[in-house]
């Protein structure tokens, strides 16, 4: 890692009276996609035509009005599919196809070829401008670069004329943008816009992609900002933003660079292209949607979203990826987990503001489902316990209760390496709480006894296999059982807390009854039981303490 000597760091701009610090993001920018080129490009087996044709009319049926479509002049298939759009009538009134070229005569005359009969199409023309690119790929002075580019735009200006020039839009790339010297940047796109005579009725567009990423986005900011102010006709340019994901930063790059004045940004879905990747729209989109701002796209399908990105690029979208993960809406930390459930609960008070800890969405907003937000492994809490059971089977653990479980839950998780499902999760409350091992109760009835003051109880228990008859005197029902089971087993049980309450709606749904009790050394133990009596769900909540007390016994 010494070689780090080698590398020399950014130069920053000096611009001391900066404006973009103190700018607030308040709608949605110009959106372009460029996942059928930029995106395809990178992928080690490119989209099939289909696999295209696909995915251009889901970002129509997303919201997007430019598509950049490809590269029409790179290979036949790019050109077929741009005909295709056309001749097919594929493409929306309201929807403008944007195609790229270099700055080269034939591959211009070739992209226009493509583009005869389009209602609206954008021609992104660029050549790239970097001090490294010129010196090491070009080996052309400041002046022939800037010549390609305005020879470029004329030709472009000239054709469109011969094809119908109210069909054309211009777009203009100094590609590696970052890597040019500010001034010089300034001075080519000035150059290519007095060709192409921008109106406020015809804007034109000045991308300025950060083709490697080289420096942290507050230094994009400061470069877009830059070219705004000394940007000629800036009242009829769209300033563009194409950034590319090299250190981790496109996304932020992007979010920065449309405070510094923006007014468009082109970018794929997930984030796919070459090396790390351009910015994400959807991250950058639903980044917006979190401060109240309509992204003017729509991802209330997040799993389509996903579907089709992986159906068509042959990649995974990793678990964690924002907003589109598998897991993102998922806690396993208990208290995590805890936060949630308490938040979810407030809601209720106020449900046109979302307001949930770890939550800065709601997952039905996307589509996603409240089921695996809370899920359960060895680093899960009884917060998290107590949702899963609440929500999957209603059931409401006292605090307690929920504490004890909580460890239980944890060490079977842990001595199991593995999460465990909702059922798991009930599975392993019944098995420790509610069945019934080695002491059930059958059946019982109750009297009062003559002096008024007790009760009796008759009751058929069985014992494994052995099934029998006692009788219990107490003040109450569960008082009378505790006595038959002190003069049956030497079992001590006092009830420190009690509470139950219905599984279901109707006369025909069963209660529980979580009971916790101390035996004759003071330690606690907590017992479960279901029945559609209530008072026969209490009575087989104590014989569930008596059995763990039995079985610590043996």
């Amino acid at each position: 890692m010494k070689n780090y000597e080698r590398y020399q760091p950014f130069p920053p701009l000096h611009m001391p009276d900066r404006k973009w610090p103190e700018a607030v993001i308040t709608k949605a920018p110009i959106w372009c996609s460029v996942d059928l080129r930029d995106g395809n490009q990178a992928l080690e087996v490119p989209m099939t035509f289909d696999q295209k044709l696909d995915f251009f009319r889901f970002l129509v049926d997303m919201g997007f009005k430019e598509i950049e479509v490809g590269f029409p002049a790179a290979s036949d298939t790019e050109y077929r599919f741009c005909r295709a759009l056309i001749e097919q009538n594929l493409i929306p009134e309201d929807v403008t196809i944007q195609v790229l070229t270099q700055a080269r005569e034939h591959i211009i005359r070739k992209t226009f070829e493509a583009l005869e009969g389009a209602h609206s199409a954008i021609v992104h023309l660029y050549n790239s401008t970097s001090t490294l690119q010129r010196d090491v790929v070009f080996g052309k002075s400041k002046e022939e670069i800037k010549k390609l580019a305005v020879d470029g735009a004329q030709l472009v200006w000239d054709l469109a004329k011969e094809y119908g020039p109210e069909r054309f839009r211009f777009e203009y790339s100094p590609e590696s943008f970052t890597g040019t010297e500010p001034d010089y940047a300034v001075e080519v796109c000035n150059a290519v816009l007095d060709v192409w005579h921008p109106t406020k009725e015809h804007p034109v567009i000045i991308n300025l992609p950060s083709t490697v990423e080289m420096a942290t986005p507050n230094v994009y900011a400061d470069q877009i900002e830059y070219v705004c102010r000394h940007i000629h006709h800036r009242e009829a340019v769209q300033i563009s933003l194409h950034a590319h994901n090299d250190r981790g930063c496109a996304v932020a790059a992007s979010e920065l660079g449309i405070m510094a004045g923006a007014d468009r940004v082109e970018g794929t879905l997930l984030g796919n292209g070459e090396r790390t990747g351009n910015a994400d729209l959807l991250v950058i989109a639903m980044n917006m949607y979190t401060q109240g701002i309509d992204p003017k796209l729509d991802f209330s399908d997040m799993q389509s979203v996903v579907d089709i990105y992986e159906e068509s690029t042959k990649m995974s979208v990793h678990p964690r990826h924002p907003y589109a993960g598998k897991l993102v809406y998922t806690a396993f930390s208990g208290s995590h987990q805890d936060a949630i459930k308490k938040g979810m609960a407030r809601m209720k008070e106020h449900p046109d503001r979302w307001e949930v800890p770890y939550l800065p969405i709601d997952p039905a907003d996307v589509g996603r489902s409240y089921d695996p937000i809370i899920r359960i492994n060895s680093q899960s809490g009884k917060g998290g316990v107590a949702y899963v059971l609440e929500q999957n089977y209603g059931l409401q653990l006292p605090k307690k209760m929920q504490q004890h479980f909580g460890g239980i839950v944890t060490d079977v998780s842990d001595r199991l390496s593995a999460e465990l499902t909702p059922k798991d999760v009930y599975d392993l409350f019944y098995k420790t709480y509610v069945l019934t091992e080695p002491l059930a109760l059958s059946w019982y009835e109750e009297a009062p006894q003559k002096s008024g003051s007790d009760v009796t109880l008759r009751c058929s228990l069985r014992e494994r296999e052995h099934e029998f008859e006692a009788e219990g005197q107490g003040n109450g029902t569960i008082s009378a059982l505790c006595h038959l089971l002190e003069e049956r087993y030497g079992i001590w049980i006092e009830v420190s807390s009690y509470s139950e309450h219905s599984l279901g709606l109707g006369t025909r749904s069963k209660a529980i009854t979580y009971i916790e009790a101390k035996d004759g050394q003071g330690k606690a133990h907590y017992g479960a039981g279901i029945s559609s009596n209530v008072t026969k769900s209490s009575l087989r909540a104590i014989v569930s303490v008596a059995n763990q007390i039995l079985k610590e016994r043996a």
